[in-house]
């Protein structure tokens, strides 16, 4: 792992972490960097709402955000357990694991072999976890699992560091909006592709691509797109590469 590399992600990370952030945003880019940084093939994260379920809040592919719904409509996987025990779960090879079968089935549908949950953790506080996914079995190596508790750990204190000082309800609050807001996002993803015949990750590198070109948060593009407002849908340099 480049070490300039794993310095200039964070330095991204950090400079992201200003007044009125976009959680949202945010996360989706703390997904891709972890496929980039610790070389697996699809990274989630599920955060908690403000009745302490988890909801899954960002993914990068598709397929990836729908496993991670299937483990909360289950109530079972190694992400479920990595948040209610605050402890990082390591499955190196999903075919020679028994307790969860309807999620080692489903991950093997699409073509997930190994998975590695690290909590969102703040002392005793757990607001989530950090899902990496592989579709080769095999352990997640040292260096990496350190690297990949250090991004959940920033991102932890990011979202933290969000919630009113002395209210305790900011964080929940916040969170709660970013769900609300995820509800349009999965929304206009879907206006997008059926518009445009595109898939569905497609639709969202292009529907994030105009958001970022117009200096526009995520929901308030998707909303703009779902409205049918002309004037904000993408433009064609901004379709995905």
């Amino acid at each position: 792992m480049a070490q300039v590399q794993l310095t200039e992600v964070f330095v991204e990370m950090a400079d992201t972490l200003v007044d009125d952030f976009d959680v949202l945003d945010f996360l989706h880019n703390l997904t891709e960097r972890c496929v980039e940084l610790l070389g697996v093939t699809a990274a989630g994260i599920m955060l908690t709402d403000e009745r302490d379920n988890l909801q899954v809040i960002a993914a990068s592919t598709e397929k990836t955000r729908l496993l991670e719904l299937f483990q909360l409509q289950t109530d079972q996987g190694p992400c479920v357990d990595c948040f209610r025990s605050g402890e990082p779960v390591s499955v190196a090879d999903l075919r020679t694991v028994g307790q969860w079968p309807h999620f080692t089935a489903a991950a093997a549908e699409v073509g997930f072999a190994s998975v590695h949950a690290l909590p969102m953790r703040l002392r005793t506080e757990v607001i989530g976890a950090l899902n990496l996914f592989h579709t080769r079995a095999g352990a997640l190596e040292g260096e990496k699992q350190r690297v990949g508790q250090a991004l959940a750990d920033v991102a932890t204190i990011g979202l933290l560091q969000q919630r009113a000082i002395q209210h305790r309800d900011g964080l929940t609050e916040q969170l709660q909006t970013a769900l609300n807001s995820r509800v349009l996002i999965e929304q206009a993803k879907g206006t997008l592709s059926e518009r445009l015949g595109l898939e569905v990750d497609e639709a969202f590198v292009m529907l994030r691509n105009g958001a970022r070109s117009r200096n526009q948060r995520l929901s308030v593009f998707a909303k703009a797109v779902l409205e049918g407002s002309q004037d904000v849908l993408p433009e064609p340099d901004e379709a995905p590469r």
